[in-house]
């Protein structure tokens, strides 16, 4: 290697661990994902809230790591159940499970944006400003908080209640937009309380208000102080845990290590390293290796066995998630529809692509959906669901 080519190198290795020192040196972006989560402190976490709601209600705060659907399988159950996401969508065996929970004499409060409660006659729709220069305003009904409205500095989509049951339902907050003369141009319902049986249904459309940077920005906690005000002291808060839009826990090493940033770049700085070996060590330094024939493909006798595994162990639960996952990639890759919604749009889009009626695909999934939420099914079950899933997939293929 003569001498100008290492001055070359040299100089090139100057500019990589240059730039390697000022990228771990930058000062890492705010992270506004929403989350929602009571395990993180970014912005749009629930950590705060978590924190402080023993101080704000005497009674336990439980967190609730699984599905409404099987928590609530014991009817002795009693609390207020606390929902708090970005966006909810029960299956229709689930949300039965709340109105009988509510029945009973509990609460269920709920805060999302745009959630769809046929059920119960409620839909929501966005509602949008005129113009950029008008401001978001909060205010809620009730003549105890004296009229004082809240604001929100951040971008949002800002939901209304389109349609409600004015029976049974009480309006306790609204939401609009101010134009700079102070003249409200868009004004909408947000808040409401819905009564069923003994209890009752609390329906929010403002998520953001319950998260860190709405508490820990003055004078904003009080909003959230005044939502919170309708959560009766005599129950204990059920805290959801398992409807969250982000991930409560780590679920790669992968991603702790480039969470890191000093990690991450002792990472970057390791692979470059190897590279640099490659290049300048990587030599053969060895006898030309022979040419071996490929292995036989073995992946469908792979398969049987594993099959058959399942089967003769009874793990039915395994072989219909299997079926299940199957038939979603094949909705994605033949019929070119997402699967990250389960709803009746949905139901409509595979319907209208497969020649099947909107009842039997509708059928199909909350199938679907029962046999997620079992821990164990019958072999009975499990031949239905194939049933099913074959004459899904042959009336797309033969049209019958």
């Amino acid at each position: 290697m003569d001498k100008q080519t290492k001055i070359y190198i040299g100089a090139f290795l100057v500019l990589i661990f240059g730039f390697i020192y000022l990228k771990s040196t930058e000062k890492k972006p705010i992270n506004w994902f929403p989350s929602y989560v009571s395990k993180h402190r970014i912005p749009y976490g629930t950590f705060v809230l978590r924190k402080e709601m023993p101080n704000l209600f005497s009674n336990e705060i439980k967190d609730i790591h699984t599905p409404p659907y099987v928590y609530l399988e014991d009817s002795t159950r009693v609390g207020t159940y606390f929902f708090v996401d970005e966006a909810l969508n029960f299956g229709d065996a689930e949300f039965l499970r709340l109105l009988k929970f509510v029945e009973r004499g509990n609460d269920v409060f709920i805060s999302t944006h745009g959630i769809q409660i046929d059920t119960l006659n409620f839909k929501t729709e966005r509602l949008v400003s005129k113009n950029l220069e008008e401001n978001v305003f909060f205010k809620f009904k009730n003549k105890v908080f004296k009229g004082k409205e809240y604001s929100f500095d951040r971008p949002f989509v800002n939901h209304v209640f389109t349609k409600i049951d004015t029976l049974n339902t009480t309006v306790l907050g609204i939401t609009g937009y101010v134009n700079t003369k102070g003249e409200r141009t868009e004004e909408g319902v947000n808040f409401v309380k819905f009564s069923y049986g003994k209890g009752h249904f609390y329906f929010h459309t403002f998520p953001e208000v319950l998260t860190n940077y709405t508490i820990l920005k003055s004078p904003n906690q009080q909003h959230t102080a005044n939502v919170l005000s309708y959560l009766r002291e005599d129950l204990p808060i059920l805290w959801d845990s398992y409807y969250k839009t982000g991930k409560s826990k780590i679920t790669s090493p992968i991603y702790y290590l480039l969470n890191s940033k000093y990690l991450k770049w002792a990472y970057y700085t390791t692979l470059i390293g190897v590279l640099f070996f490659i290049i300048f060590e990587g030599k053969r330094k060895q006898r030309s290796i022979p040419i071996l024939l490929p292995l036989k493909n073995q992946t469908v006798a792979f398969t049987r066995t594993i099959a058959n595994m399942y089967f003769e162990k009874q793990e039915h639960k395994n072989i219909a998630e299997h079926k299940i996952s199957y038939l979603l990639a094949f909705i994605r890759t033949k019929l070119h529809i997402p699967t990250t919604t389960i709803d009746t749009a949905f139901y409509k889009y595979v319907a209208s692509r497969s020649g099947n009626s909107y009842e039997s695909v509708e059928k199909l999934f909350q199938f679907c959906e029962q046999i997620h939420l079992k821990n164990q099914i019958t072999s009975e079950e499990l031949v239905k669901l194939n049933k099913m899933i074959e004459k899904f997939k042959k009336t797309i293929q033969y049209g019958k």
